[in-house]
């Protein structure tokens, strides 16, 4: 283990000023303290560092002795680099700079992280986004852990988590996709209840799935799960094959699958309350500039859903 460090930043900054003006009057008159302080300061830093920085003459004010002349060199690194350590944490300067860690839904990702690393890059050039995809829960473990600075996700099972707080940026209507050469794909809307006879292709993620069997069971029928995966895009390709209907939220700009089938878009008359986007964080927390910036920008490209 490392001994503690015994002098501060703030006994090198008066010493760098009173050595650029080689008196410990001027250097308080810059800095608006007591001489006495300035004085006290540099004492106490050749105290800790066990040297002499200045050779003191009456009349002819301070003169750097060769370990002061290496000091000020030293001190000037370190006290810039301390300057970019807490511009870094804060996020602040002419212009907003540093990393942020977002955390993202799994099937969020597609729609919002494109146009946000475009316009981030564009406005803010500065910023490094560290993305983390993941479920709900894989998301809320990573805010309690500090591992992300906020997430972007559904309110699904976000309301029992009182050290979370969330914003809605955008809501989520649920939807069905049938295949194209479906007898109902030329309708304008559908009730979930005239498919409750065929089968059920199941986007199966923690609480996302429990959120569309709610959606069957509340048309008074039980659904026929025949197919489930994880993966957004196999949900929509099974359903292209003919094997079965699906609910979902987020829309494709294409009805083209990545095997090659098409898919048919309906809107539910019957569709239940829509998904919550929101930006969650620890609740309490003060965000970064950096962080609040991408924040904004999410909240704008949410605004846009033409864009997505």
């Amino acid at each position: 283990m490392t001994s503690p460090v015994g002098f501060t930043l703030v006994q090198l900054r008066y010493f760098l000023v009173a050595a650029e003006h080689g008196s410990m009057t001027e250097a308080a008159a810059e800095l608006h303290i007591a001489q006495s302080a300035v004085t006290a300061a540099v004492y106490n830093l050749e105290r800790d560092l066990r040297v002499q920085l200045f050779i003191r003459r009456r009349g002819r004010g301070l003169t750097l002795t060769p370990a002061g002349e290496r000091l000020r060199q030293q001190a000037r690194d370190l006290l810039a680099r301390a300057r970019e350590v807490e511009r870094e944490a804060r996020g602040e300067g002419e212009a907003v700079s540093g990393p942020v860690s977002v955390g993202c839904f799994v099937t969020l990702a597609p729609y919002y992280l494109p146009p946000l690393f475009s316009e981030c890059t564009e406005r803010h050039p500065g910023i490094e986004i560290d993305v983390v995809e993941g479920e709900t829960d894989q998301l809320v473990h990573a805010l309690a852990a500090g591992r992300i600075d906020f997430a972007l996700t559904y309110d699904l099972g976000l309301g029992a988590e009182p050290d979370v707080h969330s914003e809605t940026i955008a809501h989520a209507p649920a939807y069905v996709i049938i295949a194209a050469g479906h007898p109902l794909a030329g309708r304008d809307s559908v009730e979930l209840a005239e498919l409750s006879a065929e089968p059920l292709v199941l986007l199966d993620l923690p609480h996302s799935r429990d959120y569309f069997r709610s959606l069957v069971a509340a048309t008074g029928t039980a659904p026929d799960v025949r197919y489930r995966t994880q993966s957004y895009e196999a949900v929509r390709s099974l359903v292209a094959r003919g094997l079965g209907y699906s609910v979902l939220n987020q829309r494709p700009a294409t009805s083209q699958t990545y095997g090659g089938g098409e898919i048919a878009e309906l809107p539910l008359r019957d569709g239940g309350r829509p998904l919550e986007v929101t930006i969650a964080s620890v609740a309490g927390m003060t965000q970064t500039a950096r962080a609040r910036a991408v924040m904004n920008l999410l909240r704008e490209i949410a605004a846009r859903p033409a864009e997505r």
